[in-house]
């Protein structure tokens, strides 16, 4: 059985590699993909096979495909031109005769005013066109995420946002990266969606507290409404664009749309996900 794992020179995707690995897979029976093949040369020392795969290459994606028992098409990354990039990715599947394909999208992607969902969605429609086995890995937030807020916060002590009384049940990017193996190799899976969170949705008080602990300096959290967190974060020199966008993700939040505890995720990977502080102690420290 061959696995290709796109995006692997990304983190979600090198992790799945690695979840493989630890799985017992056979390292020459993955495929692990990305743009710069160099960024995987510590995996092909290892007797993974790798391969340039660029989504708007799709002469690349081709090549990569050939062969191919199972695809994990790790969603990209440039917003906006997800919908073509996934299109070029699932046509190629299709050429190359793909088993079956297993894609990362987003919490509710279909029916979620989210506003990353619009791309997840058009991507679900088109591979549910495709004819090819698929399973949909709807994978929440990351706790990865917060990195950055948490370490600024360092310095000022604050956590400052607009999303109210909203909570997140995010897990780290290696519970997600597990559950992407686990489907990938092991039976059943054709034709599910999985909606994937961690099993716990904390409030930003809460990670002003995992702040402070990972830290080890006091945090608080500031709420903020959507007009004083746009301007503060027009003020700290984002653009307009960016600004709105992370003011309506807030929203997003603040309305509970990541707040969702499916135990899908804990129930794939057979165990709990990982508590908040632990995912933040270990992808700060």
């Amino acid at each position: 059985m061959t696995i290709v794992v796109t995006g692997a020179t990304g983190h979600l995707g090198r992790l799945a590699v690695e979840s493989l690995l630890a799985r017992g897979v056979a390292p020459a029976t993955i495929v692990a993909g990305g743009r710069s093949v160099e960024k995987l040369a510590d995996l092909a020392e290892r007797g993974v096979r790798t391969a340039r795969i660029d989504y708007t290459d799709a002469a690349s994606l081709t090549a990569a495909f050939d062969g191919a028992d199972a695809v994990l098409l790790v969603s990209g990354s440039e917003v906006g031109q997800r919908v073509e990039q996934h299109r070029n990715a699932i046509d190629a599947a299709v050429a190359a005769g793909v088993g079956r394909i297993v894609y990362t999208s987003a919490p509710k992607a279909t029916t979620s005013p989210l506003v990353l969902a619009p791309e997840h969605k058009a991507t679900e429609d088109l591979l549910q066109a495709s004819g090819l086995p698929v399973t949909i890995l709807r994978n929440g937030w990351y706790t990865e995420n917060y990195v950055g807020t948490v370490t600024d916060a360092g310095p000022s002590g604050v956590i400052a946002a607009s999303v109210g009384d909203g909570r997140v049940s995010s897990a780290s990017r290696a519970d997600y990266a597990e559950a992407a193996a686990v489907v990938l190799t092991t039976d059943g899976h054709e034709g599910v969606v999985y909606e994937l969170s961690g099993d716990v949705a904390w409030s930003f008080a809460e990670l002003a507290e995992a702040a402070s602990e990972v830290l080890g300096t006091p945090v608080t959290f500031r709420s903020l409404s959507p007009e004083e967190h746009l301007a503060a974060l027009a003020a700290a020199g984002l653009d307009e664009g960016t600004a709105g966008f992370v003011v309506a993700l807030d929203g997003n939040i603040r309305d509970g749309l990541l707040a969702e505890t499916s135990g899908d995720l804990a129930r794939l990977i057979g165990r709990p996900t990982t508590p908040l502080v632990d995912g933040l102690r270990t992808a700060i420290v």
